[in-house]
């Protein structure tokens, strides 16, 4: 893998969107069906480096893709848990990219206190089920038809990591920062 990861700006909106638009209006493995402007992504952006984190690759000058942490679910019992995802342009796939931004990220989040990160895939996407398995991530169960997009009900397999050391029993830790 070539080139730097590092935190990511608001600065970095219009790049992080041009990099997910793809995902957005040509595949399944967003569920999203417009793509979000430079202002929304830099909102995302802001908010996720609050209290979770948001990373850039950047090479040659340019971000070619972005991993994120935000929360999980909503509920209070859910905080030390939180949601991942990564997105890299296209021929960055099988590279080393999402390894290298989901590596930092997943460090960066267990440095903040958090415990559990869990990933939604789309089905099927075999790359992402392999580099999230290669990271340590387990299946844990896959929610049948609860998305419709491109003509079709789509499936979504969950995925989880444990992101640090800690008792499986007894108090949480400290909240997360």
């Amino acid at each position: 893998m070539t080139g730097t990861v590092r935190d990511a700006t608001p600065d970095d909106a219009a790049a992080c969107a041009a990099v997910y638009a793809p995902y957005v209006t040509g595949t399944t493995v967003s569920f999203e069906t417009t793509p979000p402007t430079t202002e929304e992504m830099a909102a995302r952006i802001a908010t996720a480096l609050e209290r979770h984190a948001w990373l850039v690759l950047e090479a040659d000058g340019a971000v070619r893709g972005f991993a994120y942490g935000g929360p999980f679910m909503s509920r209070a019992a859910y905080r030390w848990s939180c949601s991942v995802s990564v997105y890299l342009e296209p021929g960055r796939r099988r590279t080393g990219a999402g390894r290298a931004l989901y590596g930092a990220l997943l460090d960066r989040l267990a440095a903040r206190g958090y415990r559990v990160a869990l990933a939604g895939v789309t089905l099927p996407n075999d790359a992402s089920l392999g580099l999230h398995r290669a990271l340590g991530f387990e299946p844990v169960g896959t929610y049948r038809r609860v998305g419709w997009k491109d003509g079709a009900w789509r499936d979504v397999t969950w995925l989880q990591r444990d992101l640090g050391p800690g008792p499986a029993d007894g108090p949480p830790p400290a909240e997360p920062r």
